[in-house]
């Protein structure tokens, strides 16, 4: 049950900090400070969890992350089902208190939710969240491999890529690569955020499952 509770807090705090940050600074793409911004503190939110959780439940904190896992059989199926299970609680309650927050500042409102940005059609932005969460999740399981890993180094290497992957997709879909992330800011904001959900669910999972079936050949003799 522990390293359920971890991956609870942990996502938790991705979802507080890093939406947290985006609705702080505005972020949008016309503005370069903010993404910067966004994109170091959902970064550096992985950095912080990985060291902190990682030694209890492997700090997935992220769905597609966990399909990852469990696909590249490193975790039963009954396991990564409960650890999604409680990433997405974790999320909810970290939009919560976000949206307490913001309905009490003036100025301030969201929760963080992902949706296509202007200009972006639904299939880029689908395509978007599938090259990027693949990226993402492959240097996930190539770090944390048991043989080939980066061993203490890993929560370092995962989190400054998520720094990079924000860098680039926040332009095309505000970047989720990252399902509890997305699920619950969406059902606070509503709208279109909720409308197109589904790309940042079918997009990470996608995703995932490519980078684990581009990992099981590249340590296919192994």
């Amino acid at each position: 049950m522990k390293k359920y509770l971890a991956e609870l807090v942990g996502t938790m705090v991705l979802v507080l900090m890093g939406c947290g940050v985006a609705v702080s600074l505005g972020c949008s793409p016309d503005n370069a400070a903010s993404v910067v911004g966004t994109s170091l503190a959902f970064g550096l939110s992985v950095v912080a969890m990985a060291y902190t959780i990682g030694g209890i439940s492997g700090c997935h904190i992220n769905p597609a992350i966990t399909l990852g896992v469990w696909l590249s059989k490193r975790m039963s199926g009954k396991e990564a089902a409960m650890y999604m299970l409680f990433q997405v609680i974790g999320a909810f309650i970290g939009s919560a208190i976000l949206w307490v927050l913001t309905s009490n500042v003036a100025g301030l409102e969201g929760t963080g939710a992902n949706a296509a940005q202007a200009g972006v059609s639904t299939c880029a932005a689908l395509l978007a969240e599938i090259f990027f969460t693949f990226v993402f999740v492959l240097v996930v399981l190539g770090t944390t491999d048991s043989e080939k890993g980066a061993g203490n180094l890993a929560g370092l290497a995962i989190g400054l890529t998520l720094v990079l992957v924000h860098l680039v997709c926040i332009r095309y879909t505000g970047t989720s690569v990252n399902p509890a992330r997305s699920i619950a800011p969406a059902v606070f904001n509503g709208g279109a955020a909720l409308s197109q959900l589904w790309i940042f669910i079918v997009g990470p999972f996608a995703g995932a499952a490519l980078a684990a079936g581009v990992w099981k050949v590249l340590t296919c003799n192994k």
